[in-house]
Parts: C-alpha cells; sequence; structure tokens
C-alpha cells in the first residue's frame, strides 16, 4: 500500500491481481491497469452524457452546476465575482458510510 493509507491505481491493480490469482479469472497486472483506465473513461463519459455515474456499492458521482457568486480577492481585499461553474459531487454508498460511521 501507498504511504499514508493513500490506495493509487499501481496499489489497486496490485489487489487485483493478488486477489484473482488463485481463480480461473487469472488477471495480469496490464489486464488490471486497462480495466481501470476503461472504468475511469467510462466515468468521464457518463458525467458528460448524462450528469451521474454509479458504482453500485460505493459511491455515486453526480455533476451539479454551481452558480455565479461574489467573493473577496484573498490578495488585494477586493471584491470579485467567481464565475458559475460545473462540480462532480460524491454521494457515498450505504455500506460503506456506515462502515466508516460505526462507534469508536
Amino acid at each position: 500500500m501507498a504511504r499514508g493509507g493513500r490506495v493509487d491505481k499501481a496499489d489497486l491493480c496490485t489487489h487485483m491481481v493478488r486477489h484473482f490469482a488463485t481463480s480461473r479469472l487469472a488477471l495480469r497486472r496490464a489486464d488490471a491497469r486497462e480495466f481501470l483506465d476503461e472504468l475511469r473513461r467510462l466515468c468521464e463519459r457518463k458525467l458528460v452524457e448524462v450528469g451521474q455515474f454509479s458504482v453500485p456499492g460505493v459511491a455515486k458521482l453526480v455533476v451539479e452546476t454551481r452558480r455565479a457568486r461574489k467573493g473577496r480577492s484573498p490578495v488585494t481585499g477586493q471584491a470579485i465575482v467567481i464565475p458559475a461553474r460545473r462540480v462532480v459531487r460524491a454521494r457515498i454508498g450505504k455500506k460503506v458510510r456506515e462502515a466508516v460511521e460505526r462507534p469508536i
């Protein structure tokens, strides 16, 4: 695993290869990497076309439009207008959320 608890693409590929090593679905690192790349491409395409993408049981990504608003430049203190823009929000799946929110 990567330092600091982060899981990067290489870690995911290694986990997938090890997980499927004993099954008849033996996976190579290149296959795992291609799967993750295709998942990202599919996610991008669906977010642009439909405005949402769901990974069942994990999270649902939703495109939202933030309206223009007034702000202040941190450097000069001058009032500025922050333009409207589209952002991606993640709505975490119930089981994942419950696993994290359980009492300590």
